[in-house]
């Protein structure tokens, strides 16, 4: 309610209450993954399940990295079923609020079991998409989805001809163990970002355009 900004005992907040109580009962947030090993280095490139991913950030930060876990994390297609007023803007950033915290609660849950059940100490993630557009294209959201295999049946998630996950709340990628924290965010030029997990990095930023 602080995010969304909504007074303690208003009538915005006894509505938005409403909300929350439909997302609890209807919420159904999901993961897939899969243990995966690098099967070859490129000077820009890394093969898994015998499916190339070109990124220079990528091949850099899975330097020495043999195991990975391509995954995909979503809020559940069930949040995309409610019916809200058409028309109404306030409803819809009300329930896309929701649905974003739904992901990320779900997202912390698939971390901590991840590091449980491969002991693993640091982790760290890259999302196609996610950054700079030349960190790594969001038309490689493709591949990832073909080593998960039949990611729609499996956990209703869909991928559009833009490469744009539904529902609109879901994130993917591929997380491998570290000894350093990084996040794409380091390596994205938009000044202005409510995501922005971490700042721009102008090191970083030269390591991936250097050759190009």
């Amino acid at each position: 309610m602080n995010k969304v900004r909504i007074e303690p005992d208003s009538d915005d907040a006894t509505e938005f209450e409403r909300y929350i109580e439909t997302a609890k009962r209807i919420g159904r947030p999901k993961a897939v993954y899969m243990e995966s090993f690098v099967q070859s280095r490129g000077e820009e490139t890394v093969t898994l399940e015998d499916r190339v991913f070109t990124s220079r950030m990528l091949r850099i930060k899975l330097d020495g990295v043999e195991r990975v876990f391509p995954y995909v994390v979503t809020c559940g297609h069930e949040m995309d079923d409610v019916d809200l007023s058409s028309g109404d803007f306030v409803a819809q950033f009300w329930w896309d609020t929701i649905k974003e915290e739904l992901l990320w609660s779900a997202n912390d849950y698939f971390l901590k079991h991840i590091k449980k059940k491969y002991l693993l100490r640091k982790t760290m993630s890259m999302n196609p998409g996610s950054g700079d557009v030349d960190v790594w294209p969001i038309e490689q959201q493709g591949e990832l989805f073909n080593i998960l295999g039949d990611i729609k049946a499996c956990i209703g998630v869909k991928l559009t001809d833009s490469f744009l996950m539904l529902p609109n709340k879901t994130v993917s990628g591929i997380l491998f163990q570290a000894e350093t924290d990084f996040a794409t965010c380091q390596v994205c030029r938009r000044e202005v970002c409510p995501s922005r997990s971490a700042p721009f990095d102008k090191a970083l930023w030269a390591l991936i355009q250097r050759d190009q």
